[in-house]
């Protein structure tokens, strides 16, 4: 199925094609895509109601978190993460235990490699959990919290160290799921949650190196 304006630049911002404060012109886009003008102002002003696009006089740009908003987000998907991890330890198919493994353990062959892989990677760890809760409201409020960040410029397994540890606390989250132990599961994925938005706080304070 050929995707819509809306979809393919949604997904350029989420893939860091497009980064926060970049400028997004109507013309431009349409000769991008190949499509006429009017679907890319329809898509425009779709991603602006979403908060994914503020304006910056008469332009459109790529919005921004700060601060306070970051915070916000991060309190949010503490909760809801962790109760997807709580979720899935009670519902999650064995095979579905078996391909959050199997990521977790493949996950380690990136250790090093480009933090944006990580990043993918780890998007795609989380995006198995939240399937695994088998909630199909839960998934589409992860799903709206983690489009918001994409408006994050960098990522956390940009910061020395992280990835390692990281990684060791997806292996912790998939013990709990496959004990199915769903308070250890959420707490853990909590932790997790906490320890990522901190690690993006000192990076943005300048107390930790990025790579």
């Amino acid at each position: 199925m050929q995707k819509d304006a809306y979809t393919l630049i949604l997904e350029a911002i989420e893939s860091g094609v497009y980064k926060p404060g970049d400028r997004l012109v109507e013309s431009e886009l349409a000769e991008r895509l190949g499509v006429s003008r009017t679907p890319v102002r329809e898509a425009l002003q779709r991603l602006e109601t979403q908060s994914m696009l503020s304006r910056d006089g008469r332009s459109l740009i790529v919005a921004s978190l700060d601060h306070n908003q970051l915070a916000e987000l991060y309190a949010v998907r503490t909760e809801l993460e962790g109760l997807a991890a709580r979720l899935a330890a009670r519902h999650a198919t064995e095979e579905e235990i078996r391909v959050l493994r199997t990521m977790a353990d493949e996950d380690h062959g990136l250790l090093g490699a480009d933090p944006r892989a990580l990043s993918r990677a780890n998007k795609r760890f989380h995006r198995q959990i939240h399937l695994a809760s088998h909630n199909r409201f839960l998934v589409q409020q992860l799903d709206l919290l983690h489009r918001s960040m994409a408006l994050m410029a960098t990522t956390s397994f940009a910061a020395e160290g992280r990835d390692s540890v990281a990684l060791e606390e997806h292996d912790r989250i998939v013990r709990a799921i496959e004990k199915h132990d769903g308070a250890e599961a959420q707490e853990a994925l909590r932790r997790h949650i906490s320890k990522a938005f901190e690690t993006r706080l000192m990076v943005d304070a300048g107390e930790l190196r990025t790579r």
